[in-house]
């Protein structure tokens, strides 16, 4: 293989993955609402993730912009969740936030995550959260194992 053929491979490669990422961005935007979320325990204004969510019936997928794995990089079973305290964002955490931003504390089990919500993207994560079924009347399908 001359240069002249393995610079066009190399060139290639570079353009197939920056397409790749280019369609990944596309479609993390095209579909979901922006958050911002954190894993606690965490350093004040340390450990922010930026991503988008997406609701599903019974779980909420966090994606992360940074992450090219196909995927969530986090997912939330509705009826694990529970919103254990709302704040505004602390005076380092306002420059890495958007104005007006509302800091939840979500407790999953023996997790706790933090997410920094706009207006109206924390009225759609209430009303999803708020809106689920009784455990006793979780809706069964064939793929869904009955739990004992």
């Amino acid at each position: 293989m001359d240069g002249g053929m393995l610079l066009a491979l190399i060139l290639l490669l570079l353009i197939l993955a920056i397409a790749g990422v280019v369609y990944r961005l596309y479609q993390l935007r095209s579909a979901g609402a922006g958050a911002v979320i954190r894993a606690l325990p965490a350093r004040e204004g340390l450990g922010w993730r930026y991503g988008v969510i997406r609701y599903r019936d019974e779980d909420l997928n966090f994606y992360r912009l940074s992450r090219l794995i196909p995927g969530p990089s986090l997912r939330i079973d509705r009826q694990d969740a529970e919103v254990s305290a709302r704040r505004a964002p602390s005076s380092g955490e306002r420059d890495l936030l958007e104005p007006g931003s509302t800091v939840i504390r979500v407790s999953v089990g023996d997790a706790d995550y933090e997410f920094a919500f706009d207006k109206d993207t924390l009225t759609a994560f209430l009303s999803w959260l708020e809106s689920r079924p009784p455990r006793r009347a979780r809706r069964r399908t064939r793929w869904t194992p009955r739990k004992r």
